[in-house]
């Protein structure tokens, strides 16, 4: 993908991690410019009038019934960008406000903002100038647009503010302006309120976590099928008629990947017609892990949906309609992004839950059917993988903190005009934090069981050989005791990276 087009129709997805996380550039169409201008006619002809309108003649939230005169309408503006941006913490990551940024450029692409052409194309051309405003973590409550994310960057359009070039380096964004060409912005009526009123944050945050479950949940996939084989588990559970007794889709997916990664088995074939078999059937954490993992792509499915309304939106307060009115409503409001946020963070919990229930079966010497305790060379002296259990169990009583919902929260604000918020930017805050999670429980999972697989020698399917050998590739197999973070770390690069799943695709073809 070399260019993103606006104006032609609602941004997709990939257009949003492309352009986050890729630095794909952004084209904004002559026809959306020409009907953005159309629009702008309309708050210029409102601005003139008698009436007062909501953002363009009056103040904001509790003080929109304050009236403001025309000479001080360029200051209200300005104003609201330099009192809104007041964000604090940590700052939030680039990919993240290049999402925001984009999908707030979208929304003013569509023409219902009634800002000028000018603002569109100074934000087209921060945005392909890679300057990134830096934006706190606190700041929106996820109504009324997620205010002081959007509010910074705005601020830098300004010429105020700081901002990272494309380099990474901060610098004051007047300077950054300057050295890219771009001038600042000079704000006329409604163009403050335009920048800051939308659920880019949390939405922005929603695609990106939309795109890396989806991978992850692929990876769980593969890496339950390299734990069925560590564990002398059956592939018998797997079978289409079994599993088409329940008509759930994901649930269909996830043990159709299992299938395939477990495809001509010998580790699994050998024990599998064996009437001496002590093994009557599988744990739960085995026996359910498609069902476990096909809840988490049903949930991942409703949640691009939703999305992809969201993607569709044309979200501001007040809105210009196509025959020229300026409307207040209630589009802003977070609580649909918000709610599958949330409804993503239960999901990773729980795949990271039982990923962590295989791994520790792996490690007990009671439980694991024939492995070395904790899979050590030399247990007593060696303590081979026990710690690395700790570690996931940690992260997972982490995930099941991040799991408790933000949307069923509410703080009011604004004296009480705001009265019920939705929370949806701390929904999708702690759903990045999750996310990273899962996959270092995921990449712990991996580990253990690549290490079961070799101390078993009985050969694994050829799609988890191959998984095995590309792990291998950077980190090493079964032996004596040694430092065990960098192993870990390198294992969640490469679940991460997409290169376990790529490693089994290359024998079993595309995974869903």
């Amino acid at each position: 993908m070399d260019v993103v087009r606006l104006g032609i129709g609602p941004l997709t997805p990939a257009e949003v991690v492309a352009v986050a996380r890729d630095g794909v550039r952004v084209e904004v169409t002559d026809e959306c410019l020409d009907a953005v201008g159309a629009t702008r006619r309309h708050v210029e002809a409102l601005a003139a009038a008698e009436r007062p309108v909501y953002g363009v003649s009056t103040g904001f939230g509790a003080l929109a019934t304050k009236h403001i005169p025309v000479e001080r309408r360029a200051q209200l503006q300005l104003s609201l960008i330099r009192s809104h941006a007041a964000g604090s913490g940590p700052e939030v990551e680039r990919e993240v406000v290049r999402a925001l940024m984009l999908l707030r450029l979208s929304t003013l692409c569509t023409a219902r903002t009634g800002v000028r052409p000018i603002v569109v194309q100074t934000y087209a051309a921060a945005l392909n100038a890679g300057i990134t405003p830096i934006v706190r973590e606190y700041g929106s409550l996820g109504c009324s647009g997620d205010l002081a994310p959007l509010a910074h960057c705005a601020l830098a359009l300004l010429g105020e503010g700081e901002v990272r070039d494309a380099s990474g380096a901060v610098r004051p964004a007047g300077e950054a302006l300057a050295a890219a060409g771009i001038d600042p912005l000079t704000l006329a009526e409604k163009e403050g309120l335009a920048l800051i009123n939308g659920t880019d944050g949390m939405l922005g945050m929603l695609v990106l976590a939309c795109h890396d479950f989806g991978r992850l949940l692929t990876a769980s996939d593969v890496v339950a099928a390299m734990s069925v084989e560590a564990l002398l588990g059956t592939d018998h559970v797997l079978a289409p008629d079994l599993v088409g007794m329940r008509p759930q889709p994901g649930q269909q997916a996830a043990a159709a990947n299992m299938r395939l990664a477990l495809a001509d088995s010998p580790i699994v074939a050998s024990h599998r017609d064996d009437p001496h078999c002590p093994i009557v059937q599988d744990a739960y954490s085995l026996r359910c892990a498609p069902q476990v993992a096909g809840a988490g792509r049903d949930t991942l499915d409703h949640a691009r949906r939703i999305a992809g309304h969201e993607l569709a939106s044309a979200i501001d307060n007040p809105v210009v309609t196509p025959d020229g009115r300026v409307e207040s409503n209630g589009n802003f409001h977070g609580a649909p992004v918000g709610y599958v946020l949330d409804f993503l963070a239960i999901a990773a919990a729980d795949l990271a839950s039982i990923s962590e229930r295989r791994t520790d079966r792996m490690l007990d010497v009671k439980r694991s059917n024939g492995l070395p305790p904790f899979l050590a060379d030399d247990p007593g002296v060696d303590s081979g993988h026990m710690i690395l259990q700790y570690t996931q169990a940690g992260i997972v009583a982490e995930l099941k903190r991040l799991a408790a919902p933000a949307s069923v929260d509410s703080i009011p604000s604004s004296a009480m005009q705001e009265d019920h918020v939705s929370l949806g930017w701390h929904a999708g805050r702690k759903l990045r934090r999750s996310l990273d999670g899962l996959a270092r429980v995921l990449a712990c999972e991996a580990l253990s069981a690549a290490r079961s697989i070799d101390l078993r020698g009985l050969g694994s399917a050829p799609a988890t050989a191959a998984v095995v050998a590309a792990l291998r590739e950077g980190v090493a197999g079964p032996g004596p005791d040694r430092f065990l973070s960098p192993e870990i770390e390198a294992t969640v690069e490469f679940v991460k990276s997409g290169r376990l799943v790529a490693a089994a695709e290359r024998v079993t073809g595309p995974l869903a």
